[in-house]
């Protein structure tokens, strides 16, 4: 199995694909990550891979208790310095759009072990 910072790059990366293409350009590439964004990453693939029959739902409470831990909350438009993030509601209370990152996040760790 590849290490999990590959897999954690990989899942990053199909991230900000999706991202850009529900018109959200703000995500940079892995190598441009700031660490912070990259360990919330591998910690999501190390959940994923310790609850491999975790759902969608499961993976935003993961995240958000992360983020909660570093001081995150709710904004209403992302602020990294500030730590404001407008997904810092509950899963469903999320777009639907926001939801699907979730499940694709699964889908990609899913498609290194499978």
């Amino acid at each position: 199995m590849p290490s999990i910072v590959r897999i954690a790059k990989t899942c990053h990366e199909v991230n900000r694909a999706y991202c850009k293409i529900i018109g959200d350009n703000s995500q940079p590439s892995w190598n441009d990550a700031p660490d912070w964004q990259k360990q919330s990453a591998i910690n999501g693939v190390k959940f994923h891979l310790s609850n491999p029959n975790s759902k969608p739902s499961d993976s935003h409470k993961n995240w958000l208790n992360e983020k909660r831990k570093d001081g995150w909350k709710y904004g209403k438009k992302k602020d990294t310095i500030k730590k404001l993030h407008p997904c810092m509601v509950p899963y469903s209370k999320l777009p639907k759009k926001q939801q699907a990152k979730d499940a694709l996040f699964i889908s990609v760790i899913k498609s290194f072990i499978n």
